[in-house]
């Protein structure tokens, strides 16, 4: 499917599941569609499973917006205890729209829990008493997390989500690679032909032997990531200057989102430190994933990076915010930087890199090589140290839903293909009026 029919799927109030490989421009699609309800003056409240995905969004995590914390369901008896909170029962009733990000890692219990939460604030039995859903994600990427005994269930599994009528949009054009051999090693592992993604890999990797510029290295564990980071920054000889990140509004929440985001509460530079911009900034030249060097400091210590591209930014702090009722509950500020001789896997998920050194030797769940590949541009930016047998593989139960999931979006195409313009903009119209715009 396109983005211009996702987009009036959208528009048309149908509980939607966006999904696609990475790149096909899920996320650009739904900061349109809060562009538009903001401007009809509807209120959106985002969400996402983790929260670096929250912060991605400029939202917050799904745990915390519906009260359901570090919990994976509710009885009744909960339910009622969890909405006796003023703030969240004010939260809930007004919001019309609930974006949830990353959909792969909440698990169906949850799904169930947040639509009983709002069933009983709105008080209305509709699936999540009316509020219209709009779940954003790809089942290959990272699964829910598991205790060891119990097997995964992913969210689609879930009562409600059969009850929601949901219009599957399954994106297909890609906009973040024109590798074309990076797209179908990425295809094959998703296909579940892991033989020919390695054998693609390994040849084109071949060229890459002498890959000089590499700024970033993934890792399947913090411990490597860490320990890569700290021992190159006391390489290099010469002044300090620390960052301390700042909080403001309710503490709370604030300390939510200094938890999820990823700027480090206090960052620590030095000239010729590698850095990766951890935040857009279309205007100021860098978006989130951007790499370079710190080639000195400016006026008040702000530091002066050197992008792989050759720009000269002059980087100054940024913020990280939560928004209710478009109005801002707590916020964080600090410098969208953090050290990126390393980074996890698990903290890559959402950007882009040019270029990446990988050891996927240690890869311990499935999907993980598939998204840590599908950071990259392209292959020529690729330095691979070590690669596990598990980094080619998805779930299986992934591939059966995905093979649903495209059946189900050429009927949602179909059918909207039936209708006239006419007709949908009417839709369109009388939504934004049934929804108080």
């Amino acid at each position: 499917m396109k983005q211009k029919e996702a987009l009036d799927i959208l528009k048309s109030g149908y509980n939607t599941f966006l999904t696609g490989p990475p790149g096909s421009g899920k996320t650009f699609l739904v900061n349109k569609y809060i562009e538009y309800l903001r401007k009809n003056h509807i209120t959106v409240s985002i969400t996402a499973s983790t929260g670096i995905a929250a912060t991605h969004m400029g939202g917050t995590t799904l745990h915390s917006w519906s009260g359901l914390g570090i919990r994976d369901e509710l009885d009744d008896l909960e339910v009622r205890k969890v909405c006796e909170k003023g703030y969240l029962r004010n939260r809930i009733k007004n919001t019309n729209v609930l974006i949830i990000d990353e959909i792969s890692m909440v698990k169906a219990s949850q799904f169930e829990a947040v639509n009983k939460i709002c069933q009983y604030i709105k008080r209305n039995l509709r699936p999540f008493g009316g509020i219209q859903i709009i779940c954003s994600g790809d089942f290959f990427q990272l699964p829910p997390v598991e205790k060891e005994d119990k097997k995964i269930e992913f969210v689609n599994e879930s009562d409600i989500w059969k009850k929601m009528e949901m219009k599957i949009c399954y994106l297909d054009e890609q906009h973040r690679t024109k590798d074309k051999k990076l797209h179908k090693i990425l295809n094959h592992i998703r296909e579940n032909e892991p033989e020919k993604s390695r054998q693609l890999l390994f040849n084109a990797h071949k060229k890459n032997k002498d890959l000089k510029r590499v700024l970033t290295k993934l890792y399947t564990h913090n411990i490597d990531v860490d320990s890569i980071n700290y021992s190159e920054l006391a390489k290099i000889k010469g002044k300090e200057y620390f960052y301390q990140m700042t909080l403001r509004g309710n503490p709370v929440v604030a300390e939510i989102l200094k938890k999820s985001c990823l700027a480090p509460e206090k960052l620590v530079l030095k000239k010729d430190a590698q850095v990766m911009f951890i935040k857009n900034n279309f205007e100021a030249g860098y978006v989130n994933g951007t790499q370079g060097k710190i080639i000195g400091f400016a006026t008040a210590d702000l530091p002066i990076v050197k992008t792989e591209e050759g720009k000269k930014i002059i980087v100054t702090y940024a913020d990280w915010t939560i928004e209710e009722d478009n109005s801002i509950v707590a916020g964080i500020s600090q410098m969208p930087l953090r050290l990126a001789w390393a980074i996890t896997v698990h903290k890559s998920q959402g950007m882009n890199l040019n270029s990446a050194e990988m050891d996927l030797s240690k890869c311990f769940l499935e999907g993980m090589g598939y998204v840590a590949l599908s950071r990259l541009r392209s292959l020529k930016g690729l330095k691979l140290m070590g690669i596990n047998n598990l980094a080619f593989c998805v779930n299986p139960k992934a591939l059966k839903i995905d093979k649903d999931f495209r059946k189900l979006s050429k009927e949602t195409s179909k059918e909207l293909k039936k209708m006239s313009s006419f007709a949908i903009n009417k839709r369109q119209k009388l939504f934004i009026k049934y929804l108080g715009g």
